[in-house]
């Protein structure tokens, strides 16, 4: 019997094909010839393409997947977006004072609480009992009166604390209608069960999030989405002390995902960190296996209620070379197993890095310190706080999120039900209770994607903007959805996708604009890596899972040169249509939908405001990599790792190399063309190549390799660079030529990249950032070593 809500109708993702394995196997190489046209709007059109789609539709005949239709949001674009504001730091004479403050001897870094029998911390005379076992491995001097000069040239860190604790948080205020994924009225239920009759208008609860909280604010703040904002600088450390508050009564409220027992795993993505900062499993989890003896981590997936960990990020570029520094980081959950639940669930904040540096030829004055009257002159007036933090006006941070709201008919059900980790669910079974609330799936074979898209947390926000220049910095924190962003005006408005006579996974996103047609460019400054060496003006852009994009949006003028005037308003919209987390349907690169223009965000144009900043003609230059002719003689002994479907399910269901993740051990690489199989251990300040394989089945994998950036040296083949080492750009992939920290892969593609390994030494992780794939053992354990 299918899992699927029982008012629903009509196939989409949510109802799959009713078909044993043998059916689907014969289903699957017929349905290969039916989209064998589509294969290279696909990405599909290699040697392997057909058998790839043939896998696309063998596999999913095994998999019963269930998501709810959201209600539909009645008055969209009402609510003001939220524009992040800094952390509040700690002073030092406060955390001078903590019960075990920071410092720099070891096993000073983290605390790891004792549990009793039930999983709870053990008090004793008021206190949690515990011991530590990280010590910083490169520190700044900091913690001291008059700390002496400092030989790397840093400042004392300025600390923050942030606590992992629930809150609740509103998605919208507007009145919602429940619908089905036919878009007709349906009933609903509040939190005793109580039923609805279909076409009530109702109120979203808040929905329940484990997030991060700014423990420096008054009072006892509860955690937001996204949550707290450090707004950091070169050579400015940031230490951040995180601590472990879930209380059992979250635990017991926690629906049903999350890690069951509310651990957490900070990773700062993607940090120039040491390993025991960096909130990886490989790390986490390792001991020494022969003399007994810890060697940092909690020893566990994460660390645990009670616990705490201070991680150090020293804001200090790979090697000190200034071409390295990067411009915009985010810190997200990595606990094992549950990443993509725990950051579906909240745990999410933001790192806007800034560069007080000179080192740029002709910048008069720091390069980008968030002040549009020096250096490069990027949109941006900071005000200093006084306490070590700084805001920056017309510099905005926004968050991309995709969810679903529970409709209370919809069967929870999958592979963790088994193991018993969520008791109080007591799946499988529908859940009316949880009405409107935050729905997930940790095992849907695709990946999850959900049919609402917010922007800092909130569907449909506004954001009236001055007629000037603004900076934004964009993140994609979904679990799995890909974006692409284009700036639209429409005469007619926005249309729900109900009125316009959508269903199923059409509904995604609720709103069009059909009518919609592009109205400004986008000069794009940065990518993962930071700073381009020029600006990009693009029509429109594409926006991976974990992936930041970083542009300037000139509201003066129109495309056509012609001006914007008070009162105008331009749509944020999304024109990439991707109904499961397997890959899009359609982009601007393959098989584009006219229809599927989905707006996001109404900008409004509001009145003149002074404008001192510019777009410079040039940015930051790329690190200089060794010559094609050098490269090429070395390629052959490349390490290789090809991201896979398993064939056992569960918990095995995606491999690298063919193997699950082991914490415990470094991969080790396909036989390479010089015959060597190698480990993942690259020397402490070396260069490496690497190759990253998509092995196929019509999926996307957007590859995240921890510690430093990479530069793509080739994709499928093909070398995008010239004889001296600089880019050519790719059509397809135009970030390709800066650097990055996610290799980009579509269906059967792969790229060879060049990347250090420097200043550091100990374990780290590479992994997928569709979490789902992550949290199903596509991870892969390797580590410097001297």
């Amino acid at each position: 019997m299918l899992d699927e809500p029982v008012t629903h109708s009509g196939p989409s993702r949510r109802t799959l094909l009713k078909f044993g394995a043998a059916g689907a196997a014969a289903l699957g190489l017929g349905g290969a010839r039916v989209l064998e046209p589509s294969l290279a709007r696909k990405g599909l059109l290699s040697k392997d393409g057909v058998f790839e789609a043939a896998s696309m539709r063998i596999s999913d005949s095994l998999y019963i997947e269930a998501f709810p239709t959201s209600p539909l949001i009645l008055n969209p674009f009402n609510d003001p977006l939220p524009i992040p504001q800094p952390a509040k730091p700690i002073p030092p004479a406060v955390y001078r004072n903590w019960d075990h403050p920071p410092g720099l001897g070891k096993n000073q870094q983290n605390f790891i609480s004792r549990l009793d029998a039930n999983g709870d911390p053990v008090v004793v005379g008021g206190k949690v009992q515990g011991a530590g076992n990280e010590t910083h491995q490169i520190p700044p001097l900091f913690l001291q009166t008059n700390p002496p000069p400092d030989p790397q040239g840093t400042h004392p860190p300025i600390v923050y604390n942030f606590s992992v604790r629930s809150g609740h948080h509103v998605f919208t205020t507007s009145q919602v209608l429940p619908i089905d994924d036919n878009g007709q009225p349906t009933v609903s239920f509040d939190a005793t069960g109580r039923q609805y009759p279909a076409g009530t208008v109702r109120t979203l609860p808040p929905a329940l999030i484990w997030g991060f909280a700014d423990a420096g604010l008054p009072g006892t703040p509860t955690a937001t989405f996204p949550g707290p904002m450090i707004n950091a600088e070169y050579g400015k450390p940031v230490l951040v002390r995180f601590q472990d508050d879930i209380t059992r009564a979250d635990l017991d409220t926690n629906q049903d995902f999350g890690a069951p027992d509310g651990s957490f795993l900070t990773h700062l993505h993607n940090g120039h960190t040491a390993p025991e900062s960096d909130g990886n499993p490989h790390y986490a989890m390792r001991g020494n296996p022969e003399t007994g003896t810890p060697t940092g981590g909690p020893h566990h997936e994460g660390f645990t209620r009670g616990s705490f960990v201070d991680q150090m990020y020293l804001n200090w570029p790979a090697g000190n070379d200034f071409r390295e520094k990067q411009s915009f980081f985010w810190f997200h959950d990595h606990r094992m197993d549950h990443t993509g639940a725990n950051v579906y669930k909240g745990m999410v904040g933001l790192y806007p890095l800034y560069d007080p540096g000179t080192e740029f030829t002709g910048a008069a004055g720091p390069a980008d310190d968030g002040n549009e009257n020096s250096g490069l002159h990027l949109p941006g007036i900071r005000t200093d706080n006084g306490d070590g933090s700084f805001s920056v006006k017309f510099d905005i941070p926004l968050a991309i999120f995709d969810c679903s709201f529970d409709d209370g008919v919809t069967i929870h059900k999958d592979f963790h039900d088994g193991q018993g980790e969520f008791p109080l669910a007591g799946n499988p079974r529908t859940h009316p209770e949880w009405w409107g609330l935050l729905f997930h799936k940790h095992f849907p074979n695709h990946g999850f994607v959900g049919d609402i898209f917010t922007v800092n947390g909130t569907a449909f926000p506004v954001l009236t903007v001055n007629r000037r220049k603004y900076r934004f910095r964009f993140l994609d924190c979904s679990v799995s959805r890909i974006y692409e962003f284009e700036l639209m005006t429409s005469t007619k408005g926005p249309k729900s996708a109900v009125s316009l006579g959508y269903g199923g996974d059409e509904l995604d996103g609720q709103y069009r604009i059909e009518d919609g047609q592009q109205c400004m460019q986008w000069t794009q400054i940065a990518t993962d890596g930071g700073l381009l060496p020029a600006p990009i003006i693009r029509d429109s852009f594409e926006l991976w899972p974990a992936k930041r994009r970083e542009f300037i949006v000139d509201f003066t003028k129109y495309l056509d040169g012609t001006p914007t005037q008070t009162g105008d308003v331009i749509w944020l919209t999304n024109v990439m249509k991707m109904g499961t987390g397997r890959m899009w349907d359609s982009a601007t690169r393959f098989s584009p939908d006219p229809n599927y223009k989905i707006p996001m965000m109404k900008i409004i144009i509001g009145g003149v405001a002074p404008d001192n900043s510019q777009v410079p003609a040039s940015l930051r230059p790329l690190p200089k990599i060794p010559p094609l002719a050098q490269l090429q003689a070395t390629m052959a002994n490349r390490l290789i790792f090809e991201v896979q479907r398993g064939s056992a399910g569960g918990e095995l269901e995606w491999l690298i190399n063919g193997k699950p993740f082991d914490p415990f051990h470094e991969l080790v690489s396909l036989q390479n063309p010089a015959g060597q199989s190698l480990p993942a251990t690259p020397k402490e300040n070396s260069f490496n190549l690497w190759e990253l394989r998509n092995g196929g089945g019509g999926w996307v994998h957007p590859i995240h390799i921890h510690q430093e950036e990479h530069r793509d040296i080739t994709r499928n083949g093909v070398f995008e660079i010239d004889a001296d080492g600089n880019p050519r750009v790719d059509r397809g992939h135009p970030d390709d030529a800066s650097r990055e920290d996610l290799a980009a892969l579509d269906p059967g593609e792969s790229v060879v990249v060049y990347r250090g390994f420097r200043d550091f030494v100990g374990p780290y992780v590479a992994h997928c950032h569709n979490l789902l794939h992550e949290d199903h053992a596509m991870m892969f354990g390797w580590s410097i070593i001297r």
